[in-house]
């Protein structure tokens, strides 16, 4: 591409794509490339996740996670309706099995009042059974709202509208060095170079990379660490004994959600999934390894210092990992009919969870950059179901930062 770009977006995942489809909205002039390293669009977190259009339980009222995911749910869903991409919802059951778990269901109900979820009820057993017969629980939190949808499908669909809004879309095109000069950057690239006034890096498993090459480090930046999730579908003929989301109770102690069941769009219903560390970024398998990948984490002292703390879990969930019996019988504590020989071993995806130095998991969205270079630097769950709300917030900052007129 030998003209000079006005903006350059790095990252042809869901909210590169919605960041690209917003600007162009509101700007139409602009000459606009998102550019991406593989081969195809959606490759890596848009393509593999749950598909779970959330209605903004957990999130901390105030945080840009409640604000963007209850905007973003409403636009996915008008944008799937115009694009003819299904959207289904089944609703959410949160289930508490055990007494100890009954006062973290109490605060998860605040929490999600606090954030104007809609239709929320708290139910009881029988109530249980009414919504999801083969389920167990002593008290449960309904989330009617909840939602499930194809989000590789919305972000084809994305590219479709950035290529009709005059933008372009290069694959194949990994970046390899960033560079400002004079009145612009120049993307250093397999393909070679893309010189353009301004970028936008929305580059997810890789975004701590890419952040550095601009200069963006240091002990406050936070680092990418990959987690792998692993997930079993349940066989054909036992599809009829989940219906709805059936979710634990969040321990507040613990980064993860734990195992849960998703039905999806095409009728299958998912399993899972566990949360172990992924030896490789891109890392889908349990023997994908990239030693570059792996020596990064296990040096970085935020990863170290939560290692420590979590020491006892993670264990856990790298036994669950490799035992089918430890899995299951996790998953029956919420749908007790279940029998091993109905789990079939199904997709796994890589989360890219920012991890502060002091070990902590950065919680919400997060954006840095400079004059001319925006970055998301942290864009975890619920990022599909707030991507084109994220893309709004972008394209705002970026009319703003770049004096884009």
């Amino acid at each position: 591409m030998s003209d000079r770009l006005d903006v350059a977006v790095i990252g042809g995942g869901i909210v590169g794509l919605a960041a690209a489809h917003r600007l162009l909205g509101e700007r139409p002039r602009l000459r606009l490339a998102v550019v991406e390293k593989e081969d195809e669009l959606a490759r890596h977190q848009s393509g593999h996740n749950s598909g779970v259009l959330h209605a903004g339980l957990y999130y901390a009222p105030g945080s840009l996670k409640a604000t963007l995911c209850k905007e973003g749910k409403a636009q996915i869903e008008r944008f799937a309706e115009s694009h003819g991409i299904p959207v289904r919802h089944p609703g959410k059951l949160v289930l508490a099995v055990t007494e100890a778990e009954l006062p973290r269901l109490e605060a998860l109900l605040v929490r999600a009042q606090s954030n104007a979820v809609p239709g929320l009820e708290v139910v009881g057993p029988e109530r249980i059974r009414e919504l999801e017969p083969e389920a167990a629980g002593l008290r449960g939190l309904w989330s009617p709202s909840t939602g499930i949808v194809d989000f590789r499908a919305v972000a084809l669909a994305l590219a479709d509208e950035v290529r009709a809004q005059g933008g372009t879309i290069v694959t194949g095109c990994a970046i390899t060095g960033i560079a400002e000069r004079g009145d612009g950057v120049v993307l250093s690239t397999t393909s070679g170079e893309l010189d353009a006034r301004h970028v936008i890096s929305c580059a997810g498993l890789h975004a701590d990379r890419v952040a550095a090459m601009t200069g963006d480090r240091g002990p406050g930046v936070p680092h990418i660490v990959p987690f792998r999730g692993d997930y079993y579908r349940l066989a054909p003929g036992a599809r009829h004994l989940v219906t709805r989301l059936v979710y634990p109770v969040p321990d507040p102690r613990f980064p993860f959600l734990g195992v849960h069941f998703t039905p999806r769009t095409d009728g299958e219903v998912w399993a899972g999934p566990n949360a172990v560390l992924a030896f490789a970024r891109e890392g889908y398998r349990r023997r994908d390894l990239d030693l570059r990948d792996l020596v990064e984490t296990l040096t970085y002292r935020g990863f170290l210092r939560l290692a420590r703390r979590h020491f006892r879990m993670g264990l856990s969930e790298f036994w669950r990992d490799w035992s089918k019996r430890a899995f299951f019988e996790a998953l029956q504590q919420y749908i007790p009919r279940l029998r091993p020989d109905q789990l079939e071993w199904g997709p796994s995806g890589v989360r890219a969870q920012a991890l502060a130095i002091d070990g902590t998991l950065v919680d919400d969205f997060d954006f840095g950059g400079s004059t001319r270079i925006l970055h998301v630097r942290n864009a975890p769950s619920p990022a599909a179901t707030a991507s084109l709300a994220i893309g709004r917030v972008l394209a705002g900052r970026a009319v703003k930062q770049f004096g884009l007129a």
